[in-house]
């Protein structure tokens, strides 16, 4: 199970995802912890078990366990928080946004990583999970922790090639059945 394995799935018709898959991941700028929890926690959101089965090892054998854990923590709790704000956000009514939230997301205060990995994790998912609000919010707190856009974009861009990856072999998988 691997990168290559991965990309060897994809279809022909889907080539310039293979080759995304390839530079975003095995031509990635970003240091071993940021981008094999990106990677690991964008897997866990793309919500394809082939990707996950595929990347997961890699990602395992790259990563701490406390780099493991938080990357899938963020996959958790983004996985909540993108649904609750992003709803908030788009409710016409404005009182909403008043209201306290009341949901736990003790992890996001003490993730064991580096807050600015666990950040950019998070940004990640939330590209996939389509919150504005949460978007804005992870962005905010890395460009203060100064974080270049750069870096930022790599990020979203493994989201984006993941997400893209796993809907296309979802799709073919359903239509081999």
């Amino acid at each position: 199970m691997s990168l290559d394995d991965l990309k060897s799935a994809v279809p022909d018709y889907a080539k310039d995802l293979k080759l995304n898959l390839g530079s975003v991941i095995g031509n990635s700028d970003l240091p071993q912890q940021q981008l094999w929890g990106t990677v690991l926690a964008c897997a866990i959101a793309s919500r394809s078990a082939k990707v996950l089965r595929e990347l997961e090892p890699e990602a395992k054998a790259n990563l701490s366990p406390e780099a493991y854990t938080a990357a899938k923590s963020a996959a958790a709790i983004m996985a909540m928080n993108n649904v609750f704000y992003r709803t908030r956000h788009l409710l016409s009514d404005p009182e909403y946004g008043t209201l306290r939230a009341g949901l736990r997301m003790n992890v996001i205060g003490n993730p064991g990583v580096d807050k600015v990995d666990f950040e950019l994790w998070s940004l990640a998912v939330s590209a996939i999970n389509g919150c504005g609000m949460c978007l804005d919010s992870h962005e905010q707190v890395l460009r203060k922790a100064g974080v270049e856009r750069e870096t930022i974009q790599e990020a979203v861009k493994i989201a984006a090639v993941l997400q893209a990856v796993g809907a296309t072999l979802d799709a073919e998988a359903a239509l081999a059945e």
